[in-house]
């Protein structure tokens, strides 16, 4: 309790049967710089110009009477963020950790290094906010590492600085930290790189949108009141295409984003692009309303950020005064965001039926009190007309169908349409295989729907021909020659066929 007697924070999750631990490594991304040739002073810099990643990593750990994390423990990470060679807290720092003054010594779950606990586990990759750093949600992290996830974070940094920039370089940025910090896991002998999943607040809830859209390895995405509600602008200058994606979504919000507020903070530029939740078709979409809590909320190190809750001359203050409801609301709030979260990740990585089925069960079945939650639950529809989407419905129907299925797509999506190069090389490899028949499947449809590229009646002849089929591959040689007389290799096999009288056989 504060001295006014309002609540401090306290997280109302109970931990999982794991003790948790937390590693801190310094990391630097040698593929991307940083830093400048001349330092803050305009002389040359001798320091490391590679992009610094402080990582830390909450584990699934075994029992240790050592002591854990405090607050001011996790405040003193900022010395190292992206200086390991010249730690020093920032002003801006040092200003954000003042508000933390009442709840500094406050312990947490995890400990320093300890001893792991035995097995793999799944992995979650945590992209803070704008600007933030990665121990913003350090309870909740420390509650997923006690049930058996290992988690990662960095810092949202931007391109070149310390502070994040509001602009897809930035943007990029974290996304390829997420990316960098997945490939840096498989580097870890308690992770199991086959089930993945990325959870990100505000800012970082766009982030790892734009991560997920780029890396397969993800195999699920949370939003805690994720940017991709508030910037379609961003998605679409950034060529995001949330109907494209097949993996499954739970997005939380605060309240509903009505049309008077979108009208209030964003911009015409901002607002022009798809809305990702509606057009999240064909992946399982989870969308849970939060309705007492506010933005900040969803970090549990701002709930305990007293200059958060100050009202003097603070525009955001009224933001955080939703109806009646106070800061014990919202801690409660909190809690039920983190068993969300963790029963969405045992449902889609671990494949928990019970999870699965709690998911669907209105919230109020579940314990959640009144007037705390909405949930809606929208099971994916059919697949998006994609490379991906064509392959695995070729996966499931068979390669005859090949035409059928292509046409169907493209009723759907009247700008989805196969590019040559790719089918091409789809069916070199089936012939590497020996799977002629299926190969040709293909090429006759890449034939098809690119009916003036003389290299697609080629690639059909030569595969026609190394079937036995020489007649025909005749035919699709001639057809390659007439549309490119310019297609040397075309025409010498061609030759060879004709010359042979049709029985060339392989080369």
């Amino acid at each position: 309790m504060r001295d006014d007697g309002a609540p401090s924070f306290h997280f109302p999750a109970n931990r999982g049967s794991y003790s948790v631990g937390l590693r801190v490594v310094e990391l630097y991304d040698h593929s991307r710089s940083f830093r400048g040739q001349l330092d803050v002073l305009g002389h040359p810099s001798a320091r490391e110009r590679a992009r610094p990643l402080q990582t830390l990593i909450w584990y699934p750990a075994q029992a240790t009477a050592a002591r854990p994390m405090t607050v001011r423990d996790y405040a003193g990470l900022w010395a190292n963020e992206i200086s390991f060679d010249h730690p020093r807290i920032p002003i801006k720092a040092k200003e954000w950790i003042s508000g933390l003054e009442a709840t500094l010594d406050t312990s947490l779950w995890a400990t320093r290094d300890a001893a792991e606990a035995s097995g793999a586990f799944p992995v979650l990759i945590y992209a803070p906010s704008f600007s933030s750093m990665s121990w913003e949600n350090a309870d909740l992290c420390e509650y997923l590492a006690s049930h058996g996830y290992v988690v990662l974070a960095t810092a949202s940094i931007g391109a070149a600085t310390r502070s994040m920039t509001l602009d897809l370089a930035g943007l990029n940025a974290q996304a390829d930290d997420i990316s960098f910090l997945i490939g840096y896991a498989r580097t870890l002998a308690n992770a199991d790189l086959s089930n993945v999943a990325v959870a990100g607040f505000s800012w970082g809830g766009l982030a790892n949108l734009f991560a997920a859209s780029r890396d397969n390895r993800i195999h699920a995405l949370i939003a805690l009141d994720g940017s991709l509600r508030f910037w379609p602008g961003m998605v679409r200058q950034g060529n995001i295409r949330p109907s494209q994606m097949t993996i499954p979504l739970l997005s939380f919000a605060k309240r509903e984003w009505n049309l008077e507020e979108q009208a209030r903070f964003l911009t015409a530029e901002q607002l022009d692009g798809p809305n990702v939740l509606n057009a999240w078709t064909h992946g399982d979409l989870i969308a849970v309303y939060m309705l007492k809590m506010t933005h900040r909320q969803f970090s549990s190190m701002a709930q305990r950020n007293e200059e958060f809750w100050s009202d003097s001359n603070d525009p955001d203050f009224a933001d955080r005064q939703i109806a009646a409801y106070g800061r014990e609301d919202a801690h409660i709030g909190y809690g039920w965001v983190a068993r969300y979260t963790l029963e969405f990740l045992n449902a889609y990585l671990k494949q928990s039926a019970a999870s699965m089925k709690f998911l669907s069960t209105p919230p109020k079945d579940n314990g959640v009190p009144k007037c705390c939650m909405d949930l809606t639950y929208r099971a994916a529809a059919g697949v998006p007309a994609s490379c991906e989407g064509f392959r695995a419905e070729i996966g499931r129907e068979g390669f005859d169908r090949c035409t059928d299925v292509h046409a169907a797509m493209a009723r759907h999506d009247a700008g989805f349409k196969l590019s040559e190069v790719y089918i091409d090389d789809w069916a070199e490899e089936l012939l590497d295989e020996q799977r002629c028949s299926e190969a040709l499947a293909l090429l006759r449809l890449n034939a098809n729907i690119h009916p003036n590229s003389s290299h697609a009646h080629a690639s059909l002849g030569r595969a026609l021909r190394l079937s036995g089929q020489d007649q025909a591959a005749i035919e699709s040689y001639r057809r390659a020659v007439q549309l490119n007389r310019a297609n040397a290799e075309a025409k010498r096999v061609l030759r060879d066929l004709e010359r042979d009288g049709g029985t060339l056989g392989s080369r």
